[in-house]
């Protein structure tokens, strides 16, 4: 059935996949790519913080505008390699319902991955995840909260990353000489690179972080290459992470 829907291309990659369509990438321009987004991320980072400084609104305006000056840089790549359509995949799903099945499913394995992940870490050896720098900006007041959850849970982190790690770097990856047809490898790798921006919660988080990375990018495979469970999922988790940590400063529930 599947087969039947979709055109293959001579290498075997169904274009609704990562690296279905467009041009092939070699090592260099794939670097180029990274490094081009890497850097306008950082720099776009700046300014909300030299206006606003490190408060609540400062930070979460500097996540969102680093987030959009991002992808839109990677826009530009995939546009160029004509590549958009398979990266950023946010058409229809196969299935509406599978798609918010496989949404709760990875809010649920994501909250017990940081649940389970934190002892295990520090099982060997390495500090838990510690947030709290965070999660002390977001609880700061109601309007904090609620900026953080719109701005960050569902812009910057939810929408934002998922295009950028799931869709983007995904995809590029499925394009580069040894890598494509190889899944397994192009999920180990994103995963990892994603785990290494939240060295700021330690290594432990590291590890943590790439694990649920690991476990959205599957979702997305599982969705035909379309990102919008993994964009629910992960913006579900950060919500549930930051409604927690309010809770707790209201005293809803003894810490």
């Amino acid at each position: 059935m599947v087969a039947s829907q979709y055109r293959e291309k001579p290498d075997g990659q169904r274009p609704d996949q990562p690296g279905g369509n467009g041009r092939s990438l070699g090592w260099g321009r794939f670097a180029a790519q990274i490094a081009t987004v890497a850097i306008v991320y950082v720099a776009a980072s700046v300014p909300p913080l030299m206006i606003l400084g490190t408060t609540s609104t400062g930070v979460a305006l500097s996540a969102v505008v680093s987030m959009a000056g991002a992808l839109l840089v990677a826009w530009f790549w995939l546009h160029r390699d004509g590549a958009t359509g398979p990266a950023f995949a946010l058409g229809r799903p196969p299935s509406w319902r599978s798609a918010l099945g496989w949404a709760a499913l990875g809010t649920i394995g994501a909250l017990a991955i940081f649940a389970a992940g934190a002892p295990l870490v520090q099982a060997f050896g390495l500090d838990a995840p510690d947030p709290q720098a965070v999660l002390a900006l977001v609880t700061e007041s109601p309007v904090a909260f609620v900026l953080w959850v719109i701005a960050v849970s569902w812009a910057a982190a939810g929408f934002g990353e998922e295009l950028l790690w799931r869709g983007f770097l995904m995809d590029r990856l499925s394009r580069l000489p040894g890598l494509r047809r190889r899944a397994p490898a192009v999920l180990v790798i994103q995963a990892a690179l994603f785990g290494l921006p939240h060295v700021y919660q330690g290594w432990g988080g590291v590890i943590v972080t790439g694990v649920v990375g690991l476990l959205f990018g599957i979702i997305r495979l599982r969705q035909r290459g379309n990102l919008w469970a993994a964009i629910i999922a992960h913006a579900a988790v950060d919500t549930v992470v930051m409604a927690s940590a309010y809770a707790g400063e209201l005293g809803w529930y003894a810490n």
